[in-house]
């Protein structure tokens, strides 16, 4: 899925059209799409594609269309302080935008399956702290990335105020993703080429008022 809005000559340019385009609605998702530059995350050599609205892969490596980040972003309600799961983390573009927005008191955690991604993540992680001059612009919270099977995490374990589920998980794990997430909390999924922000604020809120 993709090419909802044409592509940018670089990544202003892109966030511009997204803009446009209404993908990107608040100020704090567009400070974020522009302050982590989405070519830095391709390999060498594919950079011409990154501000193309459309996903790209290379082995395990994938990134998802800038229409779907950007929807994802704004569907999450991010705010300081929240606590953020990532299952199906890839190369950590999303988490450090994320992570840009939640700030240093929040939580941000990637899984991901495949053991050569995650070093890439952190690699691209890395490079980002080193180099970025939005740095210091935002207080930042940085980025875990574990590799794991996004459905074998203990259901006990921690629990997140957000969650999105890059991975490529069918319907029928939602209610699995559900048990992760906090009372009140918003779980973001893409299901059948569509972006679901299924809030689980009024259910949850409602099984626990007894």
């Amino acid at each position: 899925m993709g090419g909802a809005v044409s592509a940018g000559e670089d990544n202003d340019d892109l966030i511009d059209n997204l803009k446009e385009a209404q993908y990107i609605r608040t100020e704090k998702v567009e400070q974020a799409f522009r302050a982590i530059d989405r070519g830095d995350y391709y390999l060498d050599g594919y950079r011409d594609s990154a501000y193309k609205d459309l996903a790209w892969k290379h082995g395990n490596i994938h990134l998802s269309a800038p229409c779907i980040y950007s929807e994802v972003m704004e569907a999450l309600k991010l705010q300081p302080g929240l606590s953020f799961l990532n299952l199906g983390s890839g190369t950590g573009y999303l988490s450090t935008m994320i992570g840009l927005i939640i700030g240093p008191y929040g939580v941000n955690h990637g899984v991901e399956l495949h053991k050569d991604v995650v070093e890439y993540a952190r690699q691209k992680l890395d490079e980002f702290i080193k180099n970025s001059d939005s740095f210091d612009k935002f207080e930042f919270c940085e980025p875990v990335f574990v590799v794991g099977n996004c459905l074998e995490i203990s259901t006990d374990s921690h629990q997140y105020d957000r969650i999105y589920c890059g991975a490529g998980v069918q319907k029928d794990h939602e209610n699995y993703m559900k048990v992760l997430l906090k009372i009140g909390g918003i779980l973001v999924m893409p299901i059948e080429d569509q972006v679901s922000a299924a809030s689980y604020r009024a259910e949850t809120d409602l099984t626990h008022m007894h």
